[in-house]
Parts: structure tokens; C-alpha cells; sequence
């Protein structure tokens, strides 16, 4: 394996979150790798929101994994920033690169950069990129931000480098996989949560019956792949019901949170059909909230998606009926086994470990996709949620 002294650190100010530097004068050395032993995982609580399925099969990889031979690999995983909703894909990768004795690191700014030039973000992962392509590592594990980072990802391929992209997917770069939700089936949970009468707590608003406008506030643009297709899932729902869905655009431009609550305010005070409901299906969600309550309307239900700490405030407060939460945890977690895993006992082998995860958004087989599911925590049940979390070193 090729180091080139760099130990991953730049004048970007990037977080290095791993001990691998101090393993650097080995890795550069000619002696060989030394052998582990053997992988023992760090044991899951079990409560009723851990994914039995989920670990039943991260279990049977370990056996194999030990079975095949072990020794550490080199390996990279890039996330966006470090911060808020990347904090537990961070823990869950730290845990399981450690787990795994692997050399490397877990990058990203400390925290979210301004991308007001839409460029800058990208700009630096495909270096990060092209400096895990010179450094000679075996896997790569990425949360892209969009086709900007496509060409640097299909060249990492065409070196022969296995790449696993998580959070955000890029379909058409030739990755080898991808981790994380199935966002058309995502979304389609949300609608699903606010449709449902089962959920409710005596405090938050019902659903009325329509005719009645539901605000969605997504991206229905065909830029964000990911955020439209959550978008969509959405929509798809809602239009099998008597309910006319109005999509309004999110805004995630730094500083312009005021701005975006005031589209949904504008909204609510002049649907016609009147707004009977609210979806929010991105981590910004929470500001559905504070739009109703700007204009009184505290009769409108609300499902929210992620587990932001202002999300969890209002929940607390019960003006959310339901908030879809994905897995973080697990994408940062299964990311480095995967990436072990196709080192040591091959990447078909690894596949059919996988195969129950393997489907997607209709429960068909999918060969490119791990579809690690998501978490829909109703209101009432938001603090055993929170335990969960807490219990796993997951909270954001």
C-alpha cells in the first residue's frame, strides 16, 4: 500500500477522524501487515427501533470476513461536513473502521461550507478524491454532493478503485454500490405517516378529510436526484388520495432559512383548497413548523423528516405528528465492512451476504443498492427514540 506522508491532512481545515496517522510510519515501512486475528463487533442494543434484519446481515459478513484470511486494508470515506446530520454517519464509520483495524480516515470540513458558488463543496471532494487515487487506497466510501463529482468518482473506478457512495447516490458513475434509504420509498413513508390514522397522540391535530391542500416541501427539480425522488415518493402517495399536494421548493442556501419559512407562510394563507397538512422531507423539515405557527395555524399535522435537534424540540412539543428518520448510524457502520468485505472475500460473495437488503422501492431485487430502510418514530415515542440513539452514540 502507498502512503505519501500527507496523512490525509490539507489546508482546508478537514477533521481527521481517526487514529490511522499514527500508523503511518508502518504502512510506510517494508515490513508486511500483520494479521488480525479475528473481527469482534462492538454488540447493538436491542430495543424495538434496532434493525434486526440489518444486523442479522452485518453479523453474517463478520464470519465471513474471518473466515477469509484478515488483514487490514487502506481505506477513505469523504462525507459532506462533519456536523449535524453527518455526526452519527461519522460515529458509525469510526466504529467500524476501528472494529476492522483499517487504515484510513473519515474526512470532511468540521462543518457545513458555504456553497453560495454552488462549486465549492464539490471542488473539495474531488480532490479528496484524487488524493485517495495517488495514496493507493483499496476502498472508498463517499456521500457526493451531486454530478459535479461524477468524473472524479468514474475515475476512481477506472483505477480499480471499489467505490461504495452513501446518503446521496451517483447512479451513472460506475460505483459499486450504494448505501442507504431508497428515497422514492422514503418519501412515500411520509405520506403514508400523515395518511395514517393509527398515528396520532390526542395533542396533535388529525388529518381531515379531504378535499383539502397538503404542502410538500421538497424538490421536485430533476437536478437532485435523491431529493427528487424522495419528492416523488411523496407526491405518488398523495395522489392516489382525494388531497391536492403543492410542492414548495426547500432552500438550504446558508442564511436563507427566513426566506424559505416565508414560502410556506405565503402558501398556507393562500391555498385554495386550504392546507389541511404538511410533509417535510429533508433535515430542514422543522421549519414546516414554525410557518404554521407564524400564521396560527396550529390545527395543521405535520410529518417532518430526520431527527435535527430542532425537529426533536417540537416533537417534544408535540406539533409533529411523525418525523422520518434515516439510518445514519448504520450507512457510516456498513460502509467499511462492505469495503472489507469486497477485499477480502470478493464483491459477488459480499452481494449475496447482502441480497435481503438488496431491493428496492417495490420490494424487487436490485443489484447496485443496499436499502437499509428508515425509521418512522410517531410523536409518542420520540424519547425511546432518542434513547436508542443515545445508546449507539448517534445523536446529532
Amino acid at each position: 500500500m502507498k502512503m505519501t506522508g500527507r496523512c490525509w491532512m490539507t489546508a482546508l481545515g478537514l477533521t481527521l477522524m481517526t487514529a490511522a496517522c499514527a500508523a503511518e510510519d508502518a504502512a510506510q515501512s517494508d515490513k508486511p501487515t500483520e494479521e488480525i486475528i479475528e473481527i469482534r463487533r462492538d454488540r447493538t442494543p436491542v430495543t424495538e427501533f434496532t434493525p434486526t434484519e440489518l444486523e442479522a446481515r452485518i453479523d453474517d459478513l463478520v464470519k465471513a470476513i474471518n473466515q477469509s484470511g484478515l488483514k487490514p486494508i487502506e481505506m477513505v470515506v469523504l462525507l459532506k461536513h462533519l456536523s449535524t446530520f453527518f455526526e452519527p454517519i461519522a460515529t458509525g464509520a469510526n466504529r467500524a473502521m476501528g472494529e476492522l483495524e483499517a487504515v484510513g480516515n473519515v474526512l470532511g470540513p468540521s462543518t457545513q461550507m458555504t456553497t453560495d458558488d454552488g462549486t465549492a463543496s464539490q471542488n473539495l471532494q474531488n480532490q479528496q478524491i484524487a488524493n485517495a487515487i495517488e495514496d493507493g487506497v483499496q476502498g472508498l466510501g463517499i456521500s457526493p454532493y451531486d454530478v459535479l463529482n461524477e468524473p472524479s468518482v468514474k475515475e476512481a473506478v477506472k483505477q480499480k478503485l471499489h467505490v461504495v457512495t452513501f446518503d446521496t447516490d451517483l447512479k451513472d458513475s460506475g460505483r459499486t454500490l450504494y448505501v442507504g434509504a431508497i428515497q422514492k420509498e422514503a418519501g412515500a413513508k411520509a405520506a403514508q405517516a400523515l395518511l395514517d390514522s393509527k398515528i396520532k397522540d390526542d395533542e396533535i391535530p388529525a388529518l381531515p378529510p379531504p378535499p383539502g391542500t397538503i404542502l410538500v416541501h421538497g424538490d421536485a427539480s430533476t437536478q437532485w436526484y435523491d431529493g427528487s425522488q424522495r419528492t416523488f415518493g411523496v407526491l405518488d402517495v398523495l395522489g392516489q388520495t382525494g388531497y391536492t399536494a403543492q410542492v414548495v421548493q426547500a432552500v438550504f442556501i446558508n442564511g436563507q432559512e427566513g426566506y424559505d419559512v416565508d414560502q410556506l407562510k405565503t402558501q398556507i394563507l393562500n391555498a385554495n383548497p386550504p392546507v389541511v397538512g404538511m410533509i417535510g422531507v429533508f433535515n430542514i423539515s422543522y421549519r414546516c413548523v414554525m410557518a404554521a405557527e407564524d400564521t396560527g395555524r396550529l390545527d395543521i399535522p405535520i410529518v417532518t423528516f430526520d431527527f435535527d435537534p430542532k425537529t426533536v424540540e417540537y416533537m417534544q412539543k408535540k406539533r409533529i405528528k411523525a418525523t422520518v428518520v434515516q439510518r445514519q448510524y448504520y450507512e457510516g457502520y456498513l460502509v467499511p465492512y462492505i469495503l472489507y468485505g469486497i477485499q477480502h472475500i470478493g464483491l459477488e460473495a459480499t452481494k449475496q451476504i447482502l441480497g435481503p437488503l438488496m431491493v428496492d422501492e417495490k420490494g424487487m431485487p436490485d443489484e447496485h443498492r443496499v436499502n437499509i430502510g428508515v425509521d418512522v418514530v410517531p410523536a409518542n415515542k420520540f424519547q425511546a427514540y432518542n434513547d436508542f440513539l443515545d445508546q449507539i452514540g448517534s445523536i446529532q
